[in-house]
Formats: structure tokens, C-alpha cells, sequence
């Protein structure tokens, strides 16, 4: 475990302060955070706890609408520049004030080639220092979405990088430990007190941050300790038995059971996700199957095959216990991007239709399959990815289920090192950019595709996509989006699932917000 020094006064001094006040939120979840490097890994509970310790530009309010944080106001000068006023009197955990030029070197360090946030990064475009508190951002092409880029942006203290050696974003993927992945040095209403990896980490309120004189700090909560439990049984026992306050990810099959205990409270609403399936199609031979010397997986009628082989109201109704809202489009939520209906209707399932499709491939033997599974990433992950392999087996594709850790899953395929695996999309946004560039295009040095783990490659569709990020005519742009997705449809480069519906639990005496992008902002939780 790791104590971060920087800390060890001030906390000391704010423990005089509010012994009598003190409200330890225990929080928990299947999986661990990844690092508390800032602009290593773009995933939900990492996103989550590193943004209780740092801040971006921008930030999300209790109804997603986008509202300030670090920055005061911006302001547009010209299509391709941003302007933005930076908060004036922040101060990191360390106590150094936050200037412009920790604003434009962390935007700089996030445009490495290690982080998961490059994508974003890149699309807003070149950093530059106007004043001690004014930034520019000038982007290669008008972008209409660059404040929705911002959002989990985070800001780093660029001494603190320096004097630490971690000018350069840790290589998660590479399995790299550096000082950044296990300390921290924000600006947020939490500072990091320690981190063990998948043990356990603690957060203590910041007595200095800038937001409790803004009335930002609506909750009580002094004291975090997350602490992941991979196993369901194991995570429901510990909050039913009072020793867990908050779990982010229930067991879906006890849900029922807790909304009768009087000790307990769940809420639960549709989140901004969807889950679906991968596939490599760009290798000749893959890694993990038993077909040699070809790859079965870039013949459309296979993908087809498996596709229609997926019993989804099956999986609704037994593995997520009916909170799912299955669909045919891999996007987090297309009724509030604003998406024809018909682009989310499925391929019916077709047992026979699907051994029809494979047999006209020359697989009518089927083939044997490795699926990548996380475990306590997704809703019900483990158990969706045993319930298709059992329903691909119909069809003769005999798979065989890899489940592993988040930290571990995540770093696998982060290398490409997979045949066929599981993902989830969402987050913050409902803009479709947001998935078209980093999961639908094909890979580059800019980080569009970086998430597109089964190296899609269409030129037509990435021709479409380099059109959208800078079109500003809302039906031009929209004709073009929906252009995009049909292309996806048409060619099942993915295997589409569902929508989750995300319930969290927690002891009656807590009240938190539930926002869709299944996002707990400790500072407004209130324990009573």
C-alpha cells in the first residue's frame, strides 16, 4: 500500500477539525480502478474515482448537461479556436496553484501514444498558453463536439509530473508501474491517502478545495474507502451485513430481495451503454481458434451466422433478469442521439438461418473459438458470455470462455491480443462521434479506432467518419451519421447486444444521484 506523503499534514490537521462530522462512504464494486494515472485508461470505475481526485475544464451536471469546473466560461473566437478562462485561486493537493500551463501540458500529455484519451485529446486540438489563466485550443477542423471531448480531460500538476518522472502516461497496456499509478496530485474535492491494487483505496476529503466555497460540496462524506469483491455472493453478503455502504454493480438476482429489505434501497435507471461483441477480422489466421491458415470471422456470412444464433430476449429474461433493452445499433442510447428507430432493429434469431449462413461459408462443422470475458465489468458479463457460448454451440461454434479480471482483460486486448471478446460503450455523451471515431474506424496514430479491438478496416466508412468530426450542418451531419451506422449494420463488423439498465444498492441511511452515465459524484452523497 501506498501513502501519499503530500497529504500527511494537511490531513492530519483536517482530522482535528471534524472528528464528530466524519461520514466514511464504503464503497464497493466487482473491479478495481486500473490506475490513478489520469490519461492512462478511459473506463468507467477508473474515470469514476479518478475524477473525485482531479478535475477537468468542464465537467458534467446532475442532469448531464455540461457545465463548468476548471474553466470559468469560453468562448468561440472563430470556428477552429476555443478560448478558455481558467478557475483563478485552485490549488492542487500539494498546494501549488493551478495555472495554464498545467492545463496545456496535460492536454499535451494526453495526446501520447499510451493514452486511452488521445482520441479526445487530438480532436480539440493544439494547447497554447495565453495568460497565467487563459488557454487557446485551435483544431485542424471546426469541432462541434469539443466541449463533450473535455469531460474526464484531466488536469495534472506538470512539477508534480516532472519532479516524479511521470512526464510520459504510464504504458498500462505493457503492465507498466510508475509513481502516477498508484499517487496523485489533483485539484478535485478528494485527495488519494493510499492505494493498494485490488485491495482496497482511500480518498479524504479536500479542506481546500475551491468547490466548498462554490456550494458545489452538497453531501457529507469525509471519508471514502473503495473496496473491489469480484465475487457477487461475497459483495452482496458485505452490504447487507453493514460492512459496505454503496455497491455500484448489485447482483441482479438479488434485487428483488433488497427492494423488500427496509434496511437497504436500490435505484436503478437505464444507463448510457451498450454492450456488444467484438471480432477479429483482420488477421489471416487468428489467435485463438481452430481454424488454421484462414480467419473464418472476416466472411460476413459467419458473423451473420453468429449473430443470428443469439437468442437476446433469452438473455434478458435469465442473465440480466429483464434489465437490458436489447438492440441492433452499437450506441450508448440512439433515442437521445436522436436516431432513426429503424437502425436498431435486430437480425431475428434464426437458429436454422444461422447454421444456413455458416454452412454456405464451408463451415457447416463449425470451429472452435477463445471469448474474451471480463468479470464485474458489464452487467451479468460473465453470465451473458457463458449463455452465448452455449447458443453458439447450436451452430457448431464451440467457444470457450476466458474470463479474467478487469485489469487483466482490459491490458489483454488493449494489445490486440484476442480473437473474439466482449465490450461495453458509453459514458458521458450520446453524441455518435463518440463512437463511430474510437470504436468504428480504423486504427492511426491520431487514436481514432483505438478501442476498435478487431482492426475494422472500410474506407468508405472512415472517409464518412474524417466528414462528421467537422461538419457544423446538424441535417448534413445527421444524414451522414446515419450513413455511417447503416454501413456498420450492413456488414455486422459487431455483434450488438443491449442497453444496460444499471440498479445500484446501498443502506438506506445513504442518498446518492443517479445519473446515466452510471457515474457516483461522492460530493453529493449524503449518509445520515
Amino acid at each position: 500500500m501506498v501513502m501519499n506523503s503530500l497529504l500527511a499534514g494537511g490531513l492530519a490537521a483536517f482530522m482535528c477539525v471534524l472528528p464528530a462530522e466524519a461520514k466514511t462512504l464504503r464503497w464497493s464494486s466487482a473491479g478495481d480502478m486500473q490506475t490513478a494515472d489520469p490519461h492512462a485508461q478511459n473506463s468507467g470505475v477508473n474515470n469514476n474515482i479518478n475524477g473525485q481526485i482531479f478535475e477537468g475544464l468542464v465537467e458534467r451536471g446532475k442532469n448531464m448537461e455540461i457545465v463548468p469546473r476548471l474553466a470559468t466560461s469560453w468562448r468561440q473566437p472563430n470556428p477552429t479556436t476555443w478560448v478558455f478562462d481558467i478557475r483563478k485561486n485552485v490549488k492542487f493537493h500539494d498546494g501549488k496553484p493551478l495555472t495554464a500551463d498545467d492545463v496545456v501540458w496535460s492536454i499535451l500529455r494526453m495526446q501520447q501514444p499510451t493514452s486511452n484519451f488521445r482520441v479526445y485529446a487530438n480532436g480539440v486540438g493544439k494547447p497554447r498558453k495565453i495568460d497565467a489563466h487563459t488557454i487557446e485550443l485551435v483544431t485542424a477542423v471546426p469541432n462541434p463536439v469539443a466541449l463533450e471531448m473535455l469531460v474526464n480531460m484531466f488536469i495534472m500538476n506538470r512539477e508534480w509530473a516532472i519532479a516524479n518522472k511521470v512526464e510520459k502516461v504510464q504504458d498500462y497496456a505493457g503492465k507498466e508501474e510508475t509513481f502516477a499509478a498508484r499517487n496523485a496530485n489533483g485539484t478535485g474535492p478528494f485527495m488519494l491517502v493510499s492505494r493498494a491494487p485490488e485491495v482496497k483505496t482511500v480518498l479524504k476529503k479536500n479542506p481546500n478545495w475551491w468547490g466548498i466555497a462554490d456550494k458545489k460540496f452538497e453531501g457529507n462524506v469525509t471519508d471514502v474507502v473503495y473496496t473491489p469483491i469480484s465475487s457477487e455472493a461475497t459483495r452482496m453478503s458485505a452490504l447487507l451485513s453493514g460492512e459496505i455502504d454503496f455497491v455500484l454493480d448489485p447482483a441482479v438476482q438479488n434485487l428483488e430481495q433488497f427492494k423488500r429489505n427496509k434496511a437497504l434501497k436500490v435505484i436503478q435507471a437505464i444507463e448510457n451503454r451498450v454492450v456488444f461483441f467484438g471480432m477479429d477480422q483482420s488477421r489471416d489466421e487468428l489467435l485463438y481458434s481452430s481454424v488454421k491458415g484462414k480467419n473464418p470471422l472476416k466472411d460476413k456470412r459467419v458473423r451473420q451466422a453468429m449473430y443470428q444464433a443469439i437468442d437476446i430476449e433469452a438473455i434478458k429474461r435469465t442473465a440480466m433478469r429483464g434489465l437490458s433493452t436489447p438492440t441492433g445499433l452499437v450506441h450508448p442510447n440512439p433515442v437521445a442521439a436522436g436516431l432513426p428507430a429503424e437502425l436498431t432493429k435486430r437480425l431475428p434469431f434464426d437458429v436454422n438461418a444461422a447454421k444456413k449462413h455458416i454452412s454456405d461459408a464451408g463451415y457447416a462443422n463449425g470451429f472452435d473459438i477463445t471469448l474474451d470475458c471480463p468479470i464485474g465489468r458489464y452487467l451479468a458479463d460473465e453470465r451473458i458470455c457463458v449463455s452465448v457460448a452455449g447458443m453458439l454451440a447450436k451452430i457448431n461454434i464451440r467457444v470457450r470462455v476466458n474470463t479474467m479480471p478487469v485489469s487483466t482483460y482490459f491490458a489483454k486486448i488493449q494489445k490486440l491480443d484476442t480473437s473474439f471478446y466482449m465490450l461495453g460503450w458509453g459514458g458521458s455523451t450520446f453524441e455518435p462521434i463518440f463512437t463511430l471515431q474510437p470504436v468504428m474506424h480504423s486504427r492511426n496514430t491520431l487514436g481514432d479506432g483505438d478501442y476498435n479491438y478487431g482492426q475494422v478496416k472500410d474506407a468508405k466508412f472512415d472517409a464518412l467518419v474524417q466528414q462528421i468530426k467537422g461538419e457544423l450542418d446538424a441535417k448534413k451531419r445527421m444524414a451522414m451519421i446515419i450513413e455511417a451506422f447503416k454501413i456498420q449494420n450492413d456488414n455486422i463488423y459487431l455483434l450488438p447486444l443491449h442497453l444496460q439498465i444499471i440498479p445500484w444498492a446501498m443502506r438506506a441511511n445513504v442518498s446518492a444521484i443517479h445519473r446515466a452515465d452510471n457515474w457516483l459524484e461522492v460530493p453529493w452523497v449524503m449518509i445520515k
